[in-house]
């Protein structure tokens, strides 16, 4: 956690000098550009970003196939079938998945058939097995059917030539068959950003040790790197910065090799703030300081290169509110990601949410749907180092600067940053 000594403000953007969310986020995501491509295979790319459309080989199915067991027939062989009166035909072959079939069906034959096997020439449709009767190499059906019941004709799903997926498309586990029923071994995707993480403060220890006199536990690399594989990015804590200038310079330099840095701490105006000055000594070119919201005013963004560089508040629920709306987003675009930012809706507070004169106030929430609506209450006090107010928030809500309070009954906007239906 950083301090501002004395309580002291001098050196920091007057209220009217604040930016907005909106704008801090728009200058981050303006230095945030998709990574180059590689090519990953198929079953390393879950998460990834496809970086260039992936277009089908062949046609998608590649054959015109049964959907399910049955009897694959001539539908004008069948047209006068019904319940008691069916229509007898002769059983000349069985087809299997898998199997080649180069049978070409006469009027009064049929061909019992496998889920997935290719059709036999002459055959327009096929009877599931449960409306017909076989016995001595003969089958009697009790349906009449149109053309194509039960048959999934080749390139139905796709076409060859055709684009499966197009560039910045996000691979889930659908994408991974859709590629794999096309026989794509490996995909070209956009890297996965290399983050660093630091933490400044000399009262901060590493988990394993003793806790001695005036210090606590770093517990800000813990929750970023969580937040940062939950995207599916490995960062490396490259480690503490104690309260000491040449301290602070040699891990930020470490970390300025990285694509992004993330720096915890050391962002406000107190006498052993160090991050900014070093930033500047190592030349990063600052793009911001000072966001209009609370908690996460002392909020830092600049860049050096191709490194994106964020001075995150030292405070637990400043710094993660912060990741949220400024981190993510930016990871999220490097990864090519189109989409950068969650939806917001309506919802409904619950009890009186305090408000901020010069400042959106950001609320972490409990939120849940009641009848359709979104409703929200919040996890407790909001105070910028009570990360136990992010424990159970699965939603940010956004009191607007100037309100003293949103009263209870009244509409925010809710940022979701996890969907649950329960009602607390």
């Amino acid at each position: 956690m950083s301090r501002a000594v004395g309580g002291s403000t001098e050196g920091w953007p007057s209220s009217a000098g604040l930016i907005s969310i909106d704008e801090a986020r728009s200058r981050v995501l303006a230095e945030a550009r998709p990574l180059p491509p590689e090519s990953r295979p198929l079953t390393e790319s879950l998460g990834l970003v496809v970086a260039e459309d992936v277009v089908a080989s062949h046609d998608l199915p590649p054959f015109d196939n049964s959907a399910m067991d049955g009897f694959a027939v001539r539908s004008s062989d069948v047209a006068d079938a019904q319940e008691g009166q069916g229509v007898l035909l002769d059983v000349t072959k069985t087809v299997s998945a898998g199997e080649g079939v180069h049978a070409v069906l006469r009027p009064g034959e049929a061909v019992k058939i496998m889920t997935g096997a290719p059709l036999p020439g002459g055959a327009d449709a096929v009877i599931e097995s449960e409306r017909t009767e076989e016995a001595a190499g003969k089958v009697t059906v009790f349906e009449a059917v149109k053309p194509g019941k039960n048959v999934r004709y080749a390139g139905e799903d796709l076409r060859a030539g055709t684009r499966a997926l197009r560039a910045g498309t996000p691979i889930g586990p659908a994408e991974i068959g859709m590629m794999a029923a096309l026989g794509v071994p490996a995909v070209r995707v956009h890297k996965r950003p290399r983050v660093a993480i630091v933490s400044t403060g000399s009262e901060l220890v590493e988990l394993g040790l003793p806790l001695g006199p005036g210090q606590i536990h770093n517990s800000n690399s813990y929750a970023l790197s969580a937040l940062c594989r939950q995207l599916g990015i490995e960062p490396d804590a490259l480690g503490i910065a104690v309260d000491e200038k040449m301290a602070t310079r040699d891990l930020l330099a470490k970390g300025l090799r990285y694509d992004v840095l993330l720096t915890t701490g050391g962002v406000s105006a107190g006498a052993f703030d160090f991050v900014k000055d070093v930033q500047a000594e190592l030349g990063v070119e600052r793009r911001l300081w000072g966001v209009a919201m609370k908690p996460g005013k002392p909020l830092v963004f600049g860049v050096k290169g191709h490194t994106l560089v964020f001075g995150l508040p030292g405070n637990p629920a400043s710094a993660m509110v912060s990741f949220e709306l400024f981190v993510r987003p930016a990871l999220l675009r490097l990864m090519g990601h189109r989409q950068t930012t969650r939806p917001l809706y309506r919802a409904v507070v619950q009890e009186d949410l305090k408000g901020s004169d010069e400042r959106v106030h950001v609320v972490r929430v409990r939120a849940w749907r009641d009848k359709g609506l979104w409703q929200v209450s919040s996890t407790g006090d909001q105070g910028s180092g009570r990360l136990r107010s992010m424990v159970g928030a699965n939603g940010l809500v956004f009191v607007p600067a100037g309100s003293r309070a949103v009263s209870s009954g009244e509409e925010v906007d809710l940022l979701l940053l996890r969907e649950e239906l329960e009602e607390p």
